[in-house]
């Protein structure tokens, strides 16, 4: 597994590692992974499906009919559900906001989307985020980041976008489930990230990349 070419980049929800990963990937020359996007889409998926995000046997019932590919377009990669391309209007929606955490945490589901995951790295140079990459994903990349920021200026930063879901009860649930819990990797560089400007963020981990 080539996990050398791959940057990991975990943290908790609105802590700004997506903006922080999609910039050092565009300076890098990578590819952009956003892997919260993957498990968005399923939800997006299992939602569709009228199935309750609750009901773990829902879940695995619905999520197993599901067709996820992983197309990159202009140095990302996006996500496609049976087909269908999804955008942010499906992807960060209320409904999916709340549930993504629920379903997430069903066993099969994560371990299709990590192997979903580490299959991208044939892709060549990634910068990867989401909660478990550096700790489960990627476990032997010699860049790994765990970008944090406080309670208060995360919940902050979800109501500026307009998103009503609580940062704290999805912490907790991303931190207590079995499978996969969100965790500094070991051997991660921490950034806590509660007052950098997005600049200084990206600056941040560019500086500490191995030579």
């Amino acid at each position: 597994m080539p996990s050398p070419q791959v940057i990991t980049i975990d943290g908790p929800a609105a802590s700004g590692k997506s903006s922080i990963a999609r910039l050092v990937a565009a300076r890098l020359g990578g590819i952009y992974v956003n892997t919260g996007n993957m498990y968005r889409a399923m939800t997006w998926a299992v939602l569709e499906k009228g199935a309750d995000p609750a009901d773990a046997d829902a879940v695995r019932a619905s999520a197993a009919e599901v067709v996820l590919e992983s197309p990159v377009y202009e140095g990302r990669t996006q996500v496609c559900v049976n087909g269908q391309l999804l955008g942010d209007a499906e992807l960060n929606s209320d409904p999916v906001n709340r549930a993504v955490s629920l379903v997430a945490r069903v066993p099969e589901v994560r371990r299709r989307l990590v192997a979903e995951q580490r299959a991208l790295a044939a892709l060549g140079l990634l910068v990867m985020e989401g909660r478990d990459i550096g700790s489960v994903v990627f476990p032997e990349s010699p860049a790994k980041f765990y970008i944090d920021a406080s309670e208060e200026v995360r919940a902050a930063r979800r109501r500026a976008q307009g998103h009503q879901d609580q940062v704290a009860e999805r912490d907790r649930l991303d931190s207590t489930r079995t499978t996969s819990p969100l965790v500094i990797p070991d051997g991660a560089m921490v950034i806590d990230n509660s007052h950098l400007t997005l600049d200084q963020a990206v600056q941040a981990v560019l500086d500490k990349l191995p030579a």
